[in-house]
C-alpha cells in the first residue's frame, strides 16, 4: 500500500482523493480549526501536526513516503492578491515546505513523487519568474517534473482550474504511455504553454508532458447538488431576491428570463462585482451564470466572496447563500464528510481545498502507475 505525507492539508481533501488504498504517515496544517475538521474526519491517530510548516523537520517524519503532497497557500499568487508571489508571507511557505523535502533527500529518503497544487496565477506571477522558480526547485532537487492545468469542472459542477506540478525522482523509469511528446489539451492549456516557453532551457530539460486521459463527459450539474432544506443557510425572502435581481444588468436579467423558459430547474451562481454603469459611475452588479456549473469557490473574507445562488423553477425564482454542504459537494466530498458547524468555517475549509475527484484522477492515472513501475523494479532487483 503506498503512503504519503500531506502538507497544507486543510480538511484532508488530498487524502480523500487518494483514497483508502493509500496510507497517510504525516499531515500538517497551520490552521487549528481546519485541524479539528481533519481529525473529525480522519481520526486522531497522531499523524496530524498543527503548526507552521517552518517548524517541521524531516527528522520528525516517520518512515519513507512514496508521495509528498503540498497545496501551499495561494493568496500571494492569486490574481486577486497583492502580487507578492513566492516572496509573500503565505505563498512563500513553498520554500520551507521544500526545505523538508531537501531534508528527506539528505537523509536518503527522497520521496518518489512530489506533487504541488496552486492557482493558475502562479504561471504569470512576477512575469513568470515565480513559475520558473518552482521549476528550478524541482530540477535542482533531482526531479523530472510536469505541469498540468486541471479544471475541476471536468469532474464536478464547479469551475476551478488549478495548476499542478508533478515531479518524479530522476532515477525513476517512466512508462512511455504516461508521457506525451508535446503538450495536449485539455491539461496543457495555452497559458501553461506560454509560461513554459518563458522557463530557461536549463530547467526545461527536466520538464515532462504528462499524458492523462480526459475523463468521460460529466453528467452531474449544479442543480443536482442543491439542497431543498439546507440547515446552514435560509432561503431569502421575496423582497431579498428582488433586491438581487435589481442589481442585475439587462444582459444578466435576460439570462434569468431564458432560465424561466427552459422547462427545467436551473441554478445560477451569483457574485457581486463593482462595474461602471452607462454614465461611468461605479455600481454594484449581481452577475449570474447558468452554464450548469458554479463559479469557483473562494475563501470568504468578510462575506464578500460568498456565492449566492438563484434557483429558477419556471416562473418561481428563489435565492439564498450557497449552503456549506453544497460547497462540500462541489469539492467532491461525500455527504458523510463532517463539516464545521460554523458556516464561515465550513466555507473556509471547502473553498480553500483541492477538488477530491481531481486528486483521484491524478492518483489513478499517474501516481499509481508510476509507483507500480517502481515496485516492479524493486522486486526485480
Amino acid at each position: 500500500m503506498p503512503n504519503f505525507y500531506e502538507f497544507f492539508a486543510g480538511g484532508g481533501m488530498a487524502r480523500a482523493g487518494l483514497g483508502p488504498g493509500w496510507t497517510c504517515l504525516f499531515a500538517n496544517d497551520f490552521d487549528h480549526k481546519k485541524g479539528l475538521a481533519y481529525q473529525a474526519n480522519w481520526g486522531t491517530g497522531g499523524e496530524l501536526k498543527i503548526g507552521d510548516v517552518r517548524t517541521v523537520t524531516a527528522s520528525e517524519l516517520s518512515q519513507y513516503a512514496d508521495l509528498v503532497w503540498g497545496s501551499f497557500p495561494c493568496q500571494d499568487l492569486s490574481l486577486a492578491g497583492g502580487g507578492a508571489g513566492l516572496k509573500g508571507e503565505r505563498s512563500g511557505t513553498f520554500y520551507p515546505f521544500w526545505d523538508v523535502i531537501t531534508g528527506l533527500i539528505d537523509d536518503n529518503r527522497a520521496p518518489k513523487i512530489v506533487a504541488i497544487e496552486n492557482v493558475c496565477g502562479t504561471l504569470t506571477s512576477h512575469g513568470g519568474r515565480d513559475f520558473e522558480a518552482i521549476c528550478k526547485t524541482f530540477a535542482d532537487a533531482g526531479y523530472r517534473y510536469g505541469p498540468l492545468i486541471v479544471n475541476a469542472s471536468l469532474f464536478l459542477p464547479q469551475s476551478r482550474p488549478r495548476l499542478f506540478v508533478i515531479g518524479v525522482r530522476q532515477d525513476a523509469t517512466i512508462d512511455p504511455a504516461l508521457l506525451s511528446p508535446e503538450p495536449i489539451e485539455p491539461f496543457h492549456t495555452r497559458g501553461l504553454r506560454r509560461a513554459v516557453e518563458g522557463v530557461s532551457s536549463r530547467y526545461r530539460k527536466k520538464m515532462l508532458w504528462w499524458n492523462l486521459p480526459t475523463p468521460p463527459h460529466r453528467k452531474k450539474t449544479f442543480a443536482d447538488i442543491i439542497e431543498e432544506n439546507p440547515s446552514s443557510v435560509e432561503w431569502h425572502t421575496a423582497a431579498e431576491t428582488k433586491q438581487i435581481l435589481a442589481k442585475m444588468s439587462a444582459v444578466n436579467l435576460a439570462k434569468v428570463e431564458a432560465a424561466k423558459r427552459s422547462g427545467r430547474r436551473m441554478v445560477g451562481g451569483v457574485y457581486k462585482r463593482t462595474r461602471f454603469d452607462e454614465s461611468g459611475a461605479k455600481v454594484q452588479r449581481a452577475e449570474i451564470r447558468f452554464d450548469d456549473v458554479a463559479g469557483c469557490l473562494r475563501t470568504p473574507a468578510g462575506g464578500s466572496s460568498r456565492q449566492t445562488i438563484v434557483v429558477v423553477d419556471g416562473q418561481k425564482i428563489r435565492s439564498r447563500l450557497i449552503s456549506s454542504r453544497e460547497t462540500a459537494r462541489l469539492m467532491g466530498l461525500d455527504d458523510g464528510y463532517k463539516l464545521p458547524k460554523s458556516y464561515n468555517e465550513a466555507y473556509h475549509l471547502t473553498g480553500d481545498g483541492v477538488a477530491v475527484d481531481v486528486v483521484r484522477h491524478l492518483a489513478r492515472y499517474l501516481f499509481e502507475p508510476l509507483l507500480d513501475v517502481y515496485a516492479a523494479a524493486e522486486k526485480a532487483a
